[in-house]
C-alpha cells in the first residue's frame, strides 16, 4: 500500500520538490509529491481555504490577493537533493514560488470576469507588483495563469488564478523567443508587432479591438476558440504597461471572457496565461500578450488534446480561425446588447 507524502511508508516516505531534466526535449519537468494531498473540490463556504472564514484569509477585507500555495511545486527553500545525477539523468532543486492569487472574496462568482473592468484591473497590477518583486529575488520568470472549468481539471471553484515563480523560462515561451530573435534579426522588427498588423490589415479574425489593446483568434488557433490579446503598443512585460493600458487589458479580458460564454450559453472551459519576457536579460524581440485557449468545438464538445496532438506535437483544428472569430464577434454584440438594455 503506497504512503502519502511525509508518510513513514512507501515511495514517498520522502518530501519531493525537485526539477527533473527531459534531454529529450531540452525541457525541465517540475517534480512535486506534495501536490497529492491537496484538496479535490471540497464542498461549500465553509471547507473551502479561499473564504473568509479560512484561517488564511480572516481578517481581510478585499481581493484581490496572494496566497501562498500549500501544496507547491515549487517552493524558496527546496529540500535537498540527493546529487544532480549523471547526464542524461539530471536534476536540481525546485526552487521557486508557487501562489494562488484569489480574485474575490466571494465564493459563489462564476468566472474572472464577474469582478468586473475594476477588479480585473487590480489582479493584473498584483501580478505586475509580483514581478517586479521576483526580479529582486533572482528568479527567471513569472508566469500567470487561470484554468477554469471541470473539464481542464480545476480543481477549486472558488475564483482564483495562479502564479509560478520559476527559476527556468517555460518551454513554450523559450520557443517564441527563438523565433522571435531569428525574425528580428533578418527583418529588424518584432514578430509580434508583424502578426498584429497583419491581423489588423484583413480584420477577417478580430475579435475586438479597443483601449490600447486588439483581440483576435490567431491565423495559427491551436484551440477551438483560442483568443490572444496583444497590446498594440511595443512592450515586454506587465510592469511597462501604464495605468491606463492596464485598465484597456482589463476591459478587453472581460468583454472576451463573456463572449466565450455567450457561444454556447455556457461556461466555456478555458486556460489563460500570459506570456511576458524573462526577468534577465534584455529583449526588444519581445511582445507581452495574453493566450486564452477556449475549449468547446463549433458541436459544443470539448476539444482533447489527444494522440497527434500530445503524442505528435502538431494540433488539429475541428473549424477554421475564422469561422470561430466571427462565431465569438457575434457573441460579443449579444454581450454588449443585453449590458445596454
Amino acid at each position: 500500500m503506497g504512503g502519502s507524502p511525509g508518510s513513514s511508508d512507501g515511495i514517498n516516505a520522502r518530501k519531493v520538490i525537485e526539477l527533473r531534466w527531459d534531454p529529450t526535449l531540452s525541457e525541465w519537468v517540475m517534480v512535486s509529491n506534495v501536490r497529492e494531498s491537496r484538496p479535490w473540490r471540497p464542498g461549500g463556504r465553509l471547507r473551502c481555504p479561499f473564504c473568509p472564514e479560512s484561517p488564511e484569509v480572516k481578517g481581510r477585507s478585499g481581493a484581490p490577493f496572494l496566497l501562498e500555495n500549500r501544496f507547491p511545486m515549487l517552493v524558496p527553500d527546496p529540500p535537498p537533493i540527493d546529487g544532480v545525477g549523471e547526464y542524461p539523468l539530471v536534476k536540481a532543486p525546485g526552487r521557486g514560488r508557487c501562489y494562488v492569487l484569489v480574485e474575490s472574496l466571494e465564493h459563489d462568482l462564476p468566472d474572472l470576469s464577474s469582478v468586473g473592468v475594476e477588479g480585473v484591473a487590480k489582479v493584473i497590477e498584483e501580478v505586475a507588483d509580483l514581478t517586479r518583486r521576483a526580479w529582486g529575488e533572482g528568479y527567471a520568470y513569472v508566469l500567470w495563469f487561470r484554468n477554469r472549468g471541470e473539464e481542464v481539471g480545476v480543481s477549486l471553484t472558488h475564483p482564483h488564478s495562479q502564479v509560478y515563480v520559476t527559476p527556468f523560462v517555460p518551454s513554450k515561451v523559450l520557443r517564441e523567443l527563438t523565433s522571435a530573435w531569428r525574425y528580428f534579426k533578418r527583418f529588424g522588427e518584432c514578430l509580434f508587432c508583424r502578426v498584429l498588423k497583419e491581423e489588423l490589415r484583413g480584420g477577417e479574425r478580430v475579435v475586438l479591438r479597443g483601449g490600447g489593446f486588439t483581440a483576435f483568434v490567431p491565423f495559427y488557433a491551436h484551440w477551438p476558440f483560442e483568443t490572444h490579446i496583444y497590446p498594440e503598443r511595443h512592450v515586454q512585460l506587465l510592469t511597462q504597461l501604464s495605468g491606463g493600458e492596464v485598465r484597456g487589458l482589463a476591459e478587453a479580458l472581460v468583454k472576451v471572457l463573456k463572449a466565450m460564454d455567450n457561444v454556447f450559453g455556457r461556461p466555456m472551459p478555458y486556460v489563460l496565461v500570459t506570456h511576458q519576457a524573462p526577468l534577465r536579460g534584455e529583449y526588444p524581440h519581445y511582445h507581452l500578450h495574453i493566450e486564452l485557449y477556449g475549449m468547446l468545438r463549433a458541436s459544443g464538445r470539448l476539444k482533447y488534446a489527444a494522440g497527434m496532438e500530445q503524442g505528435g506535437g502538431n494540433f488539429t483544428y475541428d473549424s477554421t480561425p475564422e469561422e470561430a472569430a466571427e462565431t465569438l464577434r457575434k457573441a460579443l454584440r449579444g454581450v454588449e446588447g443585453r449590458e445596454r438594455r
